[in-house]
């Protein structure tokens, strides 16, 4: 490949993983690019990762279960994650997403016991976020984070 296409394709690449909420496989940049080979853009992405490892930047692209984001080095995170947009989960539905994250699985009844009746509410907020799985446990149900959670909040669980 030419070096001019080199510099578009990793342009391009860099501008889809700034702009996108998600992070994106290699199979998603490389119909980005319109490039099939996907040998040809994981080299251009490792360029592209120890350029932002090896610069004096703030910037980082992180690999979360063969998914790719950009994001902000810890040292710069903790300084202006403040500024960050909210997610679109109530307080209350944090609370239980936070509770269910650091005691998973969680039994529902339990979780209700807990929090009160209210909590039914917040489930299905977090569940219909996709931050939840269910499963049938007895006559309540199993809860557990999901892979959409872990992304979203950048946990390497």
């Amino acid at each position: 490949m030419n070096s001019n296409l080199d510099s578009e394709t990793k342009k391009t690449i860099e501008a889809a993983l700034f702009i996108s909420p998600n992070p994106l496989t290699l199979d998603e940049l490389s119909k980005i690019v319109k490039v099939g080979s996907i040998g040809y853009v994981k080299r251009i992405l490792n360029d592209i990762i120890e350029y932002y490892k090896n610069n004096d930047t703030a910037l980082s692209i992180q690999n979360i279960d063969d998914k790719y984001i950009f994001t902000l080095k810890d040292e710069y995170m903790n300084k202006v994650s403040y500024l960050a947009a909210k997610p679109d989960i109530s307080n209350g539905a944090l609370k239980i997403l936070a509770y269910i994250s650091k005691n998973e699985p969680v039994i529902q009844s339990q979780i209700i016991k807990i929090f009160g009746a209210q909590s039914y509410a917040y489930i299905k907020e977090l569940h219909d976020a996709d931050f939840l799985e269910e499963s049938k446990f007895g006559r309540t149900k199993k809860l557990k984070t999901t892979k959409k959670f872990r992304e979203y909040f950048q946990l390497n669980k």
